[in-house]
């Protein structure tokens, strides 16, 4: 479990979303992705990730053979969509921040999608905490410590759940090893979705 590296900050809310609130959420998403659609991202070193993404908000963080940085526009040109308020109603609740959240990263995972270890820094202010939001099919989230190495821990996400990095869980190391998939009914096809909300400049 990940709450036995003790690390604080780390705030996990099982099943935070009941299936209704799931299914908004969703809809809402499916509007987004209908303007900004999802598409595949490639690392500064020219390797595909095997995530799908795309993003609302004010900017939307990205990667290419540039490096990794936010925009204010998707690849394709568009400006990224209004962050629903489904959406912001959990940061609302949940966040413990005046700021606003200015990303809504959205991250989809088929099958044999991964996600390795590392830390969200491209952000200016640290003090805001990075929230996350699974939708759909179970994902083994793990997280290690601020140093890469070291002990870490691994924990189900299921539907519905969210996590609150904050204080010194801010800038742990943390990733998605595998997916369960076909676990959830939530997604038609099957699939992950990770909505991580986060405060840019």
């Amino acid at each position: 479990m990940v709450d036995e590296l003790n690390i604080k900050g780390f705030r996990l809310f099982p099943g935070h979303l009941d299936r209704q609130a799931q299914e908004v959420m969703v809809a809402d998403l499916r509007g987004v992705l209908a303007q900004a659609p999802l598409y595949r991202p490639v690392t500064p070193r020219g390797k595909a990730m095997s995530v799908r993404m795309s993003a609302a908000g004010q900017f939307g963080w990205v990667t290419d053979r540039r490096g990794y940085r936010y925009e204010p526009r998707h690849p394709d040109g568009m400006n990224w969509p209004p962050i629903p308020a489904s959406i912001r109603s959990v940061w609302t609740a949940l966040a413990g921040c005046a700021r606003m959240p200015e990303c809504c990263l959205i991250n989809w995972y088929g099958e044999d999608a991964r996600m390795g270890l590392h830390q969200d820094k491209d952000e200016a202010d640290f003090t805001a905490p990075v929230l996350s939001i699974s939708l759909g099919d179970d994902g083994l989230f793990r997280m290690g410590g601020v140093e890469r190495g070291g002990k870490t821990a691994s924990h189900w996400l299921r539907s519905g759940d969210v996590v609150v990095m904050g204080g010194e869980a801010r800038l742990a190391h943390h990733g998605v090893d595998r997916i369960r998939f076909g676990s959830s009914s939530l997604l038609p096809n099957g699939g992950r979705i990770n909505v991580t909300l986060r405060v840019v400049t």
